[in-house]
């Protein structure tokens, strides 16, 4: 009696398994919304770091006596119409005699400093005491994560306000301010992952070799729980710019004649039916901004989860 074997394809046989990596970049560049999210973000990140060869001029220049322009002026495009012999403005002239396009590019790195400073501050603290509280446990995790609970009683945005009013108005004051309300939230995230990852079999197995609770929370934990808090730190850069933004048309952030996008709202907030100019283009360059970083964080969920891969 003769038996017949059946052989596997040989590329079937030596190819490695996929990386987790590999996989959820995969699943991230095929969601749409998600790859326009990283586009909006790689374009705003290149006009921040071009600002000078983009702008046309420098964004607190007041062109009186440079160019036959009065105070806010509509925007003059040539090659839509206006005429030759006008200079060329594309968003306009603000209520100062500057170039409005000018201050919304240089805008752009404003924007971003305070994104990225304000959620990586609030990420590195949040991280240590939500890690210290999940791996520690007891007391520690008790009072630690009852403070936190406190500053999430209070709307963020008014407890920004509460902590600027006592700082004092600026830029620097509004960063500081909203990197602090967003520390729990942090917090929250990366104590809840360190919870189930102190819980795995090699979690054990390291404090059975006798290695010491740093290395294991820094060294075998942290890197394993870490995905959940890029995630949200993506999410939170949009937040915060908004954030700020508010602040700034509040009176409380950026100060003039600082360059931000939140501050040119309020300082033309009246003239939304005289120069409506000049209110649409800093509100569109925040929602835009806004829109790039949560439509980025929304792709890396569901890129990085395993049960929303599709």
């Amino acid at each position: 009696m003769t038996t017949t074997t059946q052989t596997l394809p040989t590329d079937i046989l030596v190819r490695p398994p996929e990386s987790l990596w590999l996989q959820a970049r995969r699943a991230f560049f095929r969601q749409r919304a998600a790859v326009i999210g990283l586009v909006v973000i790689a374009l705003l990140a290149l006009t921040a770091i071009f600002a000078p060869l983009i702008a046309s001029y420098e964004p607190n220049q007041v062109l009186i006596g440079v160019e036959q322009v009065q105070r806010r002026d509509p925007p003059c495009i040539h090659l839509l119409g206006c005429p030759a012999a006008k200079p060329q403005h594309l968003m306009g002239i603000d209520g100062n005699v500057r170039d409005e396009f000018s201050r919304i590019i240089y805008g752009t790195r404003i924007s971003f400093t305070v994104g990225f400073l304000t959620v990586g501050f609030a990420i590195l603290v949040g991280t240590l005491l939500g890690a210290l509280a999940g791996y520690a446990g007891g007391r520690s995790d008790n009072i630690i994560m009852r403070v936190l609970d406190v500053l999430l009683a209070f709307p963020s945005l008014l407890l920004s306000i509460a902590i600027v009013s006592v700082l004092g108005p600026g830029l620097i004051n509004a960063m500081l301010a909203i990197a602090i309300v967003s520390i729990p939230a942090y917090a929250r995230v990366i104590r809840a992952s360190v919870l189930a990852a102190k819980q795995e079999d090699y979690v054990h197995a390291a404090r059975v070799l006798g290695i010491s609770p740093a290395r294991i929370l820094f060294r075998h934990i942290m890197p394993n729980a870490i995905t959940p808090l890029i995630v949200q730190g993506t999410l939170g850069i949009g937040t915060a710019i908004l954030e700020t933004a508010a602040l700034s048309f509040l009176g409380l952030g950026a100060q003039p004649p600082t360059a931000e996008w939140g501050s040119m709202l309020s300082a033309e907030r009246n003239q939304v039916f005289t120069a409506p100019h000049l209110v649409f283009f800093p509100g569109l360059a925040i929602a835009i901004n806004v829109l790039g970083f949560n439509l980025l964080g929304d792709g890396l969920r569901d890129a990085l989860d395993p049960r929303l891969r599709k």
